[in-house]
């Protein structure tokens, strides 16, 4: 006990109330640098930090006791049995029902309510409520959600969202107000409860009386099995059913004719419209979908190219900024750079070793050896006094760092991702191995001048990718170190880092690294999440990205002489490719880079 760390004892602590809370004896709770969720009885919640402080501690307690509320009083084939197909109208529903089993732990523990506030306070943060100026931008779901909440717990709606709120509560209250009363009453049947949610929905003229049939009385279906049929669909249940975080226009393409899949259609639904939101300084909140949603035929489109860019670092902004920002970053991880520096040593003696010359003695012919002069003069005629140079199995390599500059990197992890590159390329150039630094980000926060131009044709169905791609040049292969050396500044620039598609940035780098003339190419991909386009996956199907990512992923390891090795900040990347590795704290990305690295070195 005397090894554990505060937030060892916090997690220990927090697994056993949350056992208490689901009556669940096989619960897990783990921290996480990705959106938090729950799969089975497992918990992944916010890391509150090594010191555990007060706020972070409550917003993870918040969020464990939401998940433990939801496998104890929750329903997931009832729910997802009529649930609605039509999105808006699902997040509602998912939204409602997150609020009724959270009111019931709410209502019934002070502490309990405080935490659940918390972990309201860090969604609703990033929500779009929180930045909507006109009432076409507040989403429904999240404004019903709040209203509801106030009228089932009495909590007052956060202070961020009162405006967002405002701008829809006389629309709402006039259409919904006596359902509102319904309810209250219901809140602890689940069955009753989702009947008035229906009912709720079409008064809002957000659902019609054809899109489902009202449930008869199921009392029979679940009588008796409802706790196994929770433990059951647990596992399947994916994230917590929570409010959509963007008022985007319907996803198309879904699948909605078969009844064994519909649990999975509306995780994926709900996982597509939680995308990034469009201001700095926002998390974006990244789906972690199993490798079996990958449909079988797949067909990615991209709306146009004409918006898209490859630029130079140097061409973002002018060489005194540039020189500025490096600056910066060097004063940032003075500390850091330090280890990393003695990590990259050790490196660079690892593959020296590799290249040392080595010599077979004795020989016949060949150079004549030093240490055998006194035999060649004392016995001119001996043999076996010469020496030959043995061949160096050592490959001429190149190495590629693809960096995400997605906006969840902001802060410490763009920053040791890029002073890691820098000293992994300087290590790497003395030992005679090329590398290319490139990024990966959009120009755009949703969608860009791509959109503007998809909704000036019409809003075709299924337009494909719909963002100005923008993939940056830090360092080419044949640029010396330090010429390049002040471009890895610009990660540091306030506004550049904002979404990120990442199966085309593997392909953009990919065709590069096919281009070059050493034997073996060695591609590495530094990333924190899956992709998240909010324009993109507003209008197509769930998963769009992703799936192509995880095409491209399969087509490069199965087809391309390029070796490919991933590393995850805080997100789980081993779901994606065959050699990968998930880090939970930025400051393990410098040593880990270097030890893949000789990992890949040594393999042949």
């Amino acid at each position: 006990m005397s090894d554990e760390s505060p937030s060892d004892r916090f997690k220990s602590v927090l697994a056993g109330a949350s056992r208490a809370i689901a009556h669940e004896k096989e619960i897990e709770v783990n921290w996480t640098a990705d959106a938090p969720s729950s799969t089975g009885g497992t918990f992944r919640v916010p890391m509150p930090g090594r010191s555990v402080p007060r706020g972070a501690a409550m917003q993870a307690r918040g969020y464990a006791d939401s998940f433990a509320l939801r496998m104890r009083h929750h329903n997931d084939r009832l729910h997802t049995r009529h649930a609605p197909s039509e999105p808006s109208a699902r997040a509602c529903y998912d939204a409602i029902e997150l609020v009724r089993y959270e009111a019931l732990g709410s209502n019934r523990y002070s502490g309990m309510r405080e935490n659940l506030d918390a972990a309201l306070e860090a969604r609703i943060a990033s929500d779009p409520i929180a930045r909507a100026e006109t009432p076409d931008q507040v989403p429904v779901q999240t404004a019903l959600s709040l209203l509801l909440r106030e009228k089932l717990t009495g909590e007052p709606i956060p202070e961020v969202a009162r405006p967002g709120v405002d701008m829809l509560r006389g629309w709402i209250e006039e259409k919904a107000s006596g359902d509102f009363e319904a309810l209250a009453k219901s809140i602890d049947d689940q069955q009753a409860f989702q009947n008035l949610s229906l009912d709720m929905l079409q008064h809002l003229e957000l659902t019609r009386p054809e899109d489902f049939e009202q449930p008869p009385d199921e009392s029979e279906d679940l009588d008796g099995d409802e706790e196994t049929e929770e433990e059951q669909e647990g596992d399947d249940s994916g994230e917590e059913q929570q409010p959509s975080e963007m008022a985007a226009e319907p996803s198309e393409g879904e699948d909605q004719g078969e009844s064994e899949s519909e649990g999975e259609a509306s995780d994926d639904m709900q996982e597509a419209e939680e995308g990034q939101e469009g201001e700095e300084g926002m998390l974006p909140v990244r789906p972690n979908r199993p490798w079996t949603d990958i449909p079988d035929t797949f067909d990615y489109k991209v709306f146009t190219e004409a918006f898209d860019e490859v630029v130079g670092a140097s061409e973002l902004c002018d060489d005194e900024e540039l020189t500025r920002l490096r600056a910066y970053l060097d004063a940032q991880l003075k500390g850091l750079q330090g280890i990393v520096t003695r990590l990259a040593n050790r490196l660079q003696r690892r593959l020296m070793a590799q290249q040392n010359r080595s010599w077979d003695f004795d020989q016949e012919e060949g150079l004549l050896d030093a240490a055998r002069l006194a035999r060649v003069v004392v016995s001119p005629g001996q043999s076996l006094s010469y020496k030959v140079e043995r061949d160096v199995e050592f490959k001429d390599t190149v190495v590629t760092l693809l960096l995400d500059n997605s906006g969840s990197m902001r802060g410490r992890p763009i920053s040791i991702a890029a002073i890691s590159a820098d000293v992994l390329a300087r290590t790497l150039e003395r030992c005679g191995v090329k590398v290319e630094i490139l990024g990966f980000t959009t120009r755009a926060w949703k969608g860009g001048q791509s959109r503007e131009a998809w909704l000036a044709s019409g809003k075709p169905a299924q337009p494909g990718r719909l963002n100005d791609l923008r993939h940056i040049i830090y360092k080419k292969a044949d640029e010396p170190w330090r010429r390049a050396r002040k471009n890895l500044g610009l990660m540091m620039r306030e506004g550049l880092l904002k979404e990120n598609i990442d199966g085309e940035a593997l392909l953009w780098a990919h065709s590069r690294m096919l281009a070059r003339p050493e034997d073996r190419r060695i591609l590495m991909v530094i990333s924190d999440g899956a992709p998240v386009d909010d324009s993109t996956l507003s209008v197509n199907s769930a998963g769009y990205l992703e799936a192509h990512l995880r095409k491209v992923i399969e087509w490069i390891e199965d087809k391309s002489p390029v070796q490919i090795v991933a590393i995850g900040i805080g997100h789980d990347v081993t779901r994606y490719y065959r050699r990968a590795v998930t880090i939970m704290d930025a400051e393990q990305l410098g040593g880990t880079m270097i030890e893949q690295l000789a990992g890949l070195f040594e393999v042949e």
